[in-house]
Formats: structure tokens, sequence, C-alpha cells
């Protein structure tokens, strides 16, 4: 009995340990985020040049409007070029795209992924630009984007995340979508800042020096999580992610439970592979080259969704309440599952606390067990391309 009662004080002591930094990490970077103010680089007196690549696999209506959208930018038009890699489209579409004043790239691959898409972009443009700027098929920039991503590149930024937003919150699904981005934002990338951290790329809305950004995609060729990639190998690099919090880009959040399943599954299976493949790196170039930017970003590839957070940290607690002197004790699961829930609430925008929230966290519970089933379901996710449909291409 005592043999038993030992290993399990070992396992919850682990389980403990895991949990319990990860609820402290949530609750330092999203309270600290709030309290202390970036600073915010000055006005640009000079344009960059950019260019706007746009992927688009099918869904040939949404890629029309999105596409007429970033035409209609703020900026010098002679200082951005907009290009579409046009992946399975419609003869028909083509011949729309290419009436517009934008270059078009076609693309047909047996297995589709957006790091082949943007390898072929790279490959049929010019190098004459200052800056590239990655977009997905469904994003709507702000009409200051280019603006506030300029004033980062003036300040010597090389690479930086806009802040993507949910232009549609029509279903509980969505507006939890919505949530997570917007916590993700405000911990993961704009609570970064304040320890001089990189920010975590998201894949769309994101910008890099043009020179850089040939030099990174050439390293990656990744199925999925190639957003996740790219930070791993700027941030081995000793390469600087920051984060213009004003450089809105509005993003259609997933609205159908299965697709919100399907997109999941597929960047839990992304993530953890890249921890498989890169994990103990993290710890050589702490130790070695003492790189804490890029072992924090490996870091962020070993933590679970917050949604299964929600469920575990009170679950531990009740587990340590009923089996007492087993591993740390429910007062130390207590203030772990505290700072875990005010982590998440104070990353949550004011906007989000209205009517339809309580509606969205009734889903919670049915999410949580979903997401867990999940985790031992992952297998053969990361190695094809799974398409997120989209239901319209308007704001």
């Amino acid at each position: 009995m005592a043999v038993i009662t030992l290993i399990l004080s070992i396992i919850f002591t682990l389980i403990f340990i895991y949990l319990g930094i990860y609820s402290l990490y949530l609750f330092v970077f999203s309270v600290l985020g709030k309290l202390i103010k970036l600073r915010v680089p000055p006005a640009a007196t000079s344009y960059s040049k950019f260019v706007i690549y746009i992927c688009a696999y099918k869904e040939d209506e949404i890629i029309l409007h999105s596409a007429a959208e970033a035409l209609k930018i703020d900026y010098p038009k002679d200082k951005f070029h907009v290009c579409v890699i046009a992946d399975s489209m419609q003869p028909e579409t083509i011949v729309k795209l290419k009436a517009m004043p934008l270059q078009v790239v076609e693309v047909v691959f047996e297995s589709s992924t957006k790091s082949k898409a943007l390898h072929a972009a790279i490959a049929a443009t010019h190098d004459d630009f200052d800056a590239a700027v990655v977009f997905d098929i469904d994003n709507i920039a702000a009409p200051d984007y280019l603006h506030q991503i300029n004033n980062y590149l003036h300040d010597g930024n090389r690479v930086i995340q806009g802040h993507r937003v949910a232009k549609n919150t029509e279903t509980p699904v969505a507006i939890l979508d919505a949530i997570s981005e917007e916590i993700n934002n405000h911990i993961f990338r704009k609570a970064q800042q304040v320890f001089k951290l990189s920010a975590a790329i998201i894949g769309s809305g994101m910008v890099l020096e043009y020179k850089l950004f040939k030099e990174t995609m050439a390293q990656i060729d990744a199925v999925g999580g190639f957003d996740k990639e790219m930070g791993l190998v700027l941030t081995r690099q000793k390469i600087h992610v920051n984060y213009a919090d004003k450089a809105y880009v509005f993003d259609e959040k997933v609205s159908n439970p299965e697709v919100f399943k399907k997109q999941r599954r597929r960047w839990l299976s992304a993530q953890f592979n890249l921890l498989k493949t890169y994990g103990l790196t993290g710890f050589k170039e702490l130790f070695v080259h003492g790189n804490f930017d890029y072992f924090n970003e490996i870091y962020q590839t070993a933590i679970l969704p917050r949604i299964l957070m929600l469920g575990l940290m009170p679950f531990m607690l009740f587990v340590s309440i009923l089996l007492p002197g087993i591993g740390p004790g429910w007062q130390l699961w207590l203030g772990a599952t505290l700072c875990c829930y005010i982590g998440i609430l104070v990353a949550i925008p004011s906007s989000f606390f209205n009517s339809k929230l309580l509606g969205a966290v009734m889903r919670i519970p049915l999410i949580f067990f979903t997401m867990f089933a999940l985790l031992f379901k992952l297998k053969g996710a990361n190695k094809k391309f799974i398409h997120t449909p989209h239901s319209t291409g308007t704001k």
C-alpha cells in the first residue's frame, strides 16, 4: 500500500509541476500584460514597399472579395503589391482575379500546404520589396494596417505579427474561438513584449523583411503548423518577433463544431510534432547559448489548450481534496487553479462580457471533452493538409 501511495504521490506531483507552472505562466503574463504599458513606435517618415501574399485554396467567392478588399488598403498604391496564390480555383475565378490590378500565381498540388503555396509565390515575385505580408483567404485588413506595420518596420523591427480579430461571432463556437484568439493575442503576443520575448506568430497578418522571409521559408516545408515552425526558426537565430496591437486583421472564426474539432486536431498534432522534433534543442539553446526566447517558444509547444486547463484544474483540486496526503495538498491546487482562471479571465477583452457570453460558456464542458478525446486521436493528423472551410467573404 505504501508503494502505491508513493507512486501516486510522484505522479500527482509531476502533474502539479506541469499544470502549476503553466497556470502561473498564464497569471503572470496576463496580469502584467494589463498593468504594464508597452512602447508604441513613432510614425514613420517614409514608406516601405510591401508584397501581400494571399493564400487561397478553393472557396472562389471568398477570394474575390478578399482580394478586392486588399486592394482598398489605405496606403500609397505604388508601395504595395497584392499576390494571390490561387490553389485549385475555378477557371472563371482566375479570369476575374486577373482582371484586377494584382498578380495571380496559379498552383495545383497533389497535397496542398500553405508552405508550398508560399514557396511558389516567392519564386514568382521579384525581390524589390522591403517586406512580405501573409494573409489567409478570409482575412480583411483594417484600412491603416500597412501604416501601422510600416511604423514598426521603421522602428527597427524585422518581424511583426499583426492583431488578428474575429469578424464573426454569430454562434457560441465562433464566440469561444474569438475569445481564444484574443487570449492568445494578450498572453502570447502582447504580454510577451513586457519581458522582451517574441510574440507568437499566427500564420496570417504577419510581416517579415522580404529577404528574411525568403531565407526563413526556405527552411520550412511543414504540412501543418508552419507558423509555429517559423517562430522556432526565427527565435533560434535570436530574431525578435514584435506585436503590432493596433494593426488589425479581421479573420473568420469557426462556427461549426465539427470543423472546430478537425481544426483543433490538426493544430494539436502540429504542436506536439514540433515539440517532438525540436523539444530537446530548447535546453541546449538555453544553457549553451543563453537563448531564453527560443526556450520560451519551445515551452509554448508543450502546453495544453486552455479549454483543457479550465476542466483539469478544478478536477485535480477535487481529487486532492478526496485524496489528502497524496501529492501536493489541496491548498496548492487551489492556488494554481485560481492563477489559471484569473489569468484567463483577465486576458478576455471587456467587449466579450455581454449577453452572448453565457450561451458560449454553456458549450465549454462539451468542447472540453471533445478536446480531451482529441489528445488520443492525433496520429496522422499532421501528415495531410486539412482545409478549414469558410462560410462568408464579408465582414
